[in-house]
Parts: structure tokens; C-alpha cells; sequence
């Protein structure tokens, strides 16, 4: 069996349904053995980043492992971006690249690279194929890393010259990683600490829907009677008009939420990733933890940890509702639910005000959306505002990058939406900044013969960096930017686009876009 018939064998028997990627030279044999697939489609995409946006969204809502593909030199460099924000977001990703051969790496070579040694710092793990007898064992190894907690992506290089060798060899079955929970000492000791306290708050992070813990962690927080607050990547596993729901915190001013914190005498933190915002700007007080986590807690001077439970999230929460924990009803003074609930313009109500607005828009999204429904946010100011306003109706449905936060994830990421969950809504959410970056990829989807909704902020400038220059200077510099007609750009791709100019003609075309449809629709919003 040629080495490469052997590695795609391995993808299938991983359950791998895509692969996103471009070719080359160098994965030409790779590329025969995955066009004798009957189980893997490639995806063809329009540039490397857009593979590996595509793979880490894909990863996130199919809770598989998403996988890309590069060849050597500049595939795999544009790759690199993608693969860094799935690290930082913890998203399961197998990245997939070619490499010139083995005998030609020592010389100054042809788009030669250092591949595995550039791709460390973004990776659980970078290795390359020195021996085609060890596909299986890395494949195998690959996909076991990138899903074990914490979730990310793992780099494979193959050398060119091991691609069309032939060896005796098969896939290694596949076992489930294993599940833990934590020791009943760890668990007696919680117990008292929950019980000794009189104002605990509940912060809740991306953990919680990574391990598909939500139901268990609802039911702990309805027998507490505790105010719950969520990071960013964490919202929808409170209903919007839950009691103990506090909303979003990890803004970096006029966080209404960080005074609940301050007020607590324990938090208990539940899958919170310290890339969405280090406890130096959230528990200045110092406040004692209960660190509730698949991995024991990172050590911080502001990360005063009291006790830990370490294990997998569901089973960890299904032990904690077994036990008889005493209700810790109270309110934060102040009516500060209402103060949040008028700073974030949580529940406006729109009456004549036709603006297009993101906080309208986003009002409007709320009212025509079901449970269903994948909102998938780009970087920019309106990611600030969705994180603030927008309440999602389910766990997992709001996709927000908010580890290395790359702009540009928002039309990539929403193929690979699409292709996890085709029976979804999909809407992203766009900077004119952010669109353009990967805007190539409409090709793909339209290829695809997918169908998703994207909303345009169109202002002609990066609105986040021109507020944080007038605050900083007083002026702004190197903020503003020239677009094309956005109408024109997407029949271009022969996809639909509509300009609303009121926000009743917003709630119009995005009522008709979301009919069930084969179609992309583009909502080009423009703030002169």
C-alpha cells in the first residue's frame, strides 16, 4: 500500500468527513489517495487561512477534529494564522502539510521551511514523518491530542519522498480518550467550601461547552441560587431571561459585571480559559477560587485557589447533584442586573428607532432566530457589542474568537458551519476590515452549493483601533480605507446582495434570507 493510501485510510478511520486545503507539488500523491476516497470530500478552498478557519469551526460545532491541508513554504505559513487561532480558542485541528524531501532539507532549498519548528508555538504538538511506518501511530496520536482537554490543533509534515512508498501497514483502531473525575476528598472539600460561604458567583467558560457539560451545570446552578456569569465563548448556557443569568463579563471597560465579582466571598470558576482575560483585570479583590476544570488550575497571583476539581465537566457535575449542597440565594446590591441589563442594551426595546445600529440589528437578529441558529461573530468593535448584547438561545451557538481573535474568521468559519450543521441557520457577522480578508472564500461556499447569511458593517474603517486612537491621541491615523461595492462584489461570486438603508428593511431582507433556502445571501449595512 502507498504510504499516502495508508494515511487517508487512517483520516477515514478517524471519521474525518473534509478536508480543507490546496494543493502542490508536494501532496500530489496525497492528493491521488484522497481522490480514491468514498468517505472524505476536499474541500478546495481559496487560501490556506480560509482551510484553517474553516477546520477550527468545523471542529468546534461537529466536536470532531477538523482537518486542513497545505503544501510546504508559503501553504503552509498561511496556514499559520488559522492554526494559531484554533491554540488559542482550543479547537480540535489536524493541519496536514507537505514538506520537500528529506534528502534536499540540509541544503538552502527550494521553498523549504523549517515547518515543524515554526508551527510549535501554535500547537499541542509538531511533528514531521521521518518513516513512513509510523503513519498510523501519528495519525492515531494526532487526533488523540488534538481532542484531549485542552482541545487544539497538531501539526503533520510529510516529506515528499516518503508520500508514494509502499508499506505493510493499517490504521490503528480508535478508543475514546478517557474521562476522570475528581477524588471524593477534592469533592468533600468543595462541599464545605460551598457550604462555609454565604455570597457565591458562578463564572462560566468555554470548558462548559466543550465537554457538552451545560445541562449538568444548569442543574448544579438552579439548586444553588447563585449568580451566574460568562466569559465571551461561553454564552447561551444561561437562557437570556434566566434569574441567575448576569450576563458576560472580560470587557476591557465598562465591565458592569466585575462589581458582582468583587462583592463575592467565592468564585466558583467552571472551564474558564485565562485567554479570554487574565484574573489580574477581574478579581483585583483577590477573591478565593473553587477551580472547576478538566485540567488543574494555571497559577496566578490573583487566581486564589482555595480547592480544585479536576476531572471531565459532565461527570464532575453529575457527582456535585448527587450531593445535598445548601441553596446560596442573593442578589447584588444595587439592582445591578438592571444596570447591566441598560449598559449591555440587553432588553431595548427598538419602537420607531430605525437605525442601523449594531446593537438594532443585533435586536433584530435575536426576534428571527431559533434555538438553532449559528451566529458566528468576526473581530472588530461589533464583536464588543455581540459579546455585550447578543443573547444566544443555545449553548454553542454563538462562535466568537477570543484567544488570538484574528479578524477574518467569519467567512471561512461559516463553511465550515455549514458543512458541520446543514440543517442550521448560519449568519456571520462582519467588519468591512474583517470581510475583505477572506471574501475569496464566497467562491467556495458558492461551489459547495451552500446556503448562510453574512452582514456587512460597512463604515470604511477598523472601528475598534480609531476608538482606542481618540481615546489614547485624540485623533485617529492609518484607521480608514477605501471599499467596493459590496452589491456588485457578491453578484459578482453570483450570490444574492441586499443594501437595507432602515432597520425595517433590515428585519425584511433577513426574514426572507433565512427562508430555507440554496442560496447566500450578502446584507451589505452601510454607516456613511
Amino acid at each position: 500500500m502507498k504510504a499516502t493510501d495508508l494515511l487517508v485510510m487512517c483520516l477515514e478511520n478517524e471519521g474525518v468527513e473534509y478536508v480543507f486545503g490546496i494543493m502542490g507539488k508536494e501532496t500530489l500523491d496525497l492528493m491521488d489517495s484522497l481522490s480514491k476516497s468514498k468517505h472524505i470530500q476536499f474541500v478546495n478552498v481559496r487560501h490556506e487561512q480560509g482551510a484553517a478557519f474553516m477546520a477550527d469551526v468545523y471542529g468546534r460545532l461537529s466536536k470532531k477534529v477538523g482537518v486542513c491541508l497545505a503544501t510546504l513554504g508559503p501553504g503552509a505559513t498561511n496556514l499559520l494564522t488559522g492554526i494559531a487561532s484554533a491554540n488559542l480558542d482550543h479547537s480540535p485541528v489536524v493541519a496536514i502539510t507537505g514538506q520537500a524531501g528529506l534528502e534536499r532539507q540540509h541544503l538552502e532549498s527550494h521553498q523549504y521551511l523549517d515547518i515543524v519548528k515554526m508551527f510549535e508555538p501554535a500547537t499541542k504538538w509538531s511533528v514531521q514523518i521521518k518513516d513512513s511506518q509510523t503513519i498510523s501511530t501519528i495519525i492515531r496520536k494526532a487526533f488523540r491530542v488534538a481532542m484531549m482537554e485542552k482541545p487544539g490543533p497538531v501539526l503533520i509534515e510529510l516529506p515528499e519522498n516518503l508520500a508514494p512508498q509502499m508499506i505493510p501497514t493499517h490504521p490503528i483502531p480508535v478508543t475514546p480518550n478517557p474521562k476522570s473525575t475528581p477524588v471524593s476528598q477534592a469533592i468533600e472539600a468543595a462541599h464545605t467550601l460551598i457550604s462555609q460561604s454565604q455570597k457565591p458567583v458562578v463564572i462560566v467558560g468555554n470548558g462548559v461547552i466543550r465537554q457538552d457539560a451545560a445541562t449538568e451545570l444548569l442543574t448544579f446552578v438552579e439548586n444553588l441560587k447563585a449568580p451566574v456569569i460568562h466569559s465571551f465563548m461561553a454564552k447561551g448556557i444561561l437562557p437570556k431571561d434566566h434569574l441567575l443569568n448576569y450576563y458576560t463579563f472580560g470587557f476591557n471597560k465598562k465591565d458592569e459585571v466585575v462589581p458582582i465579582i468583587e462583592e463575592a466571598d467565592l468564585l466558583l470558576v467552571v472551564g474558564f480559559d485565562f485567554v479570554e482575560k487574565l484574573p489580574k483585570d477581574w478579581n483585583k479583590k483577590m477573591r478565593p477560587i473553587l477551580h472547576i476544570d478538566p485540567l488543574p488550575a494555571e497559577m496566578d497571583e490573583h487566581y486564589p485557589v482555595r480547592c480544585e476539581l479536576v476531572g471531565d465537566l459532565m461527570e464532575t457535575f453529575q457527582v456535585l447533584n448527587k450531593l445535598d449542597i445548601s441553596s446560596k440565594p442573593w442578589v447584588p446590591m444595587g439592582n445591578r442586573k438592571e444596570m447591566i441589563e441598560a449598559a449591555y442594551q440587553i432588553n431595548v426595546e427598538l419602537n420607531e428607532d430605525q437605525s442601523l445600529t449594531i446593537e438594532n440589528i443585533l435586536s433584530v437578529i435575536e426576534k428571527l432566530t431559533t434555538e438553532e441558529t449559528i451566529v458566528i461573530s468576526d473581530v472588530g468593535a461589533h464583536k464588543v457589542s455581540i459579546a455585550r448584547k447578543y443573547q444566544p438561545k443555545h449553548a454553542g451557538r454563538l462562535i466568537i474568537s477570543n484567544g488570538l481573535a484574528s479578524m477574518g474568521i467569519a467567512i471561512p468559519g461559516a463553511i465550515g458551519a455549514k458543512l458541520a450543521c446543514p440543517n442550521a441557520p448560519v449568519i456571520c457577522i462582519t467588519g468591512d476590515g474583517g470581510a475583505l480578508m477572506n471574501i475569496s472564500e464566497l467562491e467556495t461556499a458558492k461551489r459547495l452549493g451552500l446556503s448562510f447569511i453574512i452582514i456587512v458593517l460597512n463604515n470604511s474603517t477598523l472601528n475598534l483601533e480609531e476608538q482606542m486612537m481618540q481615546e489614547k491621541f485624540s485623533h485617529s491615523f492609518g484607521t480608514d480605507f477605501g471599499n467596493p461595492d459590496f452589491l456588485q462584489l457578491a453578484e459578482s461570486f453570483g450570490i444574492k446582495g441586499v443594501r437595507p438603508n432602515s432597520l425595517s428593511e433590515f428585519e425584511l431582507a433577513l426574514k426572507n434570507a433565512l427562508n430555507p433556502t440554496r442560496e447566500i445571501t450578502l446584507i451589505d449595512i452601510v454607516h456613511n
